[in-house]
């Protein structure tokens, strides 16, 4: 099996991992809220470990495929196109956040850890969430087959 036969089944598991950092940030946020402080940490260095994974994929998967066209048709255009560029704007930005909150995190900063990481979080959230539905759109819904 070569790249070529595994590019294909990247979008589904793209939205996989989408979802999995969804369920650890809402689990790390519930878990902080409740001063349980070591599971509020696996969760987040999870979410971490597999949003990577996930750029990984989202990376290779456009560097063999490209850009393709959303296929839907009337209103939903202008609703996916902003949903869209929310997306890529945030996930852009959202990159240097998460490492500046790990950072604090690390560094045992817990005076400006909470504070970047109240901007952090829902932004994130955002993104993990977004991406999953800018799938179901591009991949489920709006197929272009009939």
């Amino acid at each position: 099996m070569n790249l070529d036969d595994i590019v294909p089944f990247l979008p589904h598991f793209q939205a996989l991992l989408n979802t999995a950092a969804t369920l650890l940030l809402a689990s790390g946020y519930y878990f902080i809220r409740n001063a349980r402080l070591g599971l509020h940490r696996t969760c987040m260095a999870t979410a971490l470990v597999i949003s990577s994974i996930f750029m990984i994929s989202y990376l290779t998967y456009h560097a063999k495929v490209g850009y393709l066209p959303f296929a839907g048709q009337g209103l939903i255009r202008p609703f996916y196109f902003t949903l869209l560029a929310s997306h890529v704007i945030l996930a852009a930005v959202i990159v240097p956040m998460v490492l500046i909150t790990v950072f604090f995190a690390i560094k045992g900063n817990f005076r400006q850890h909470p504070r970047i990481a109240r901007w952090t979080l829902p932004l994130w959230f955002y993104v993990s969430v977004s991406g999953v539905v800018i799938y179901i759109l591009g991949f489920h819904v709006y197929t272009g087959e009939i």
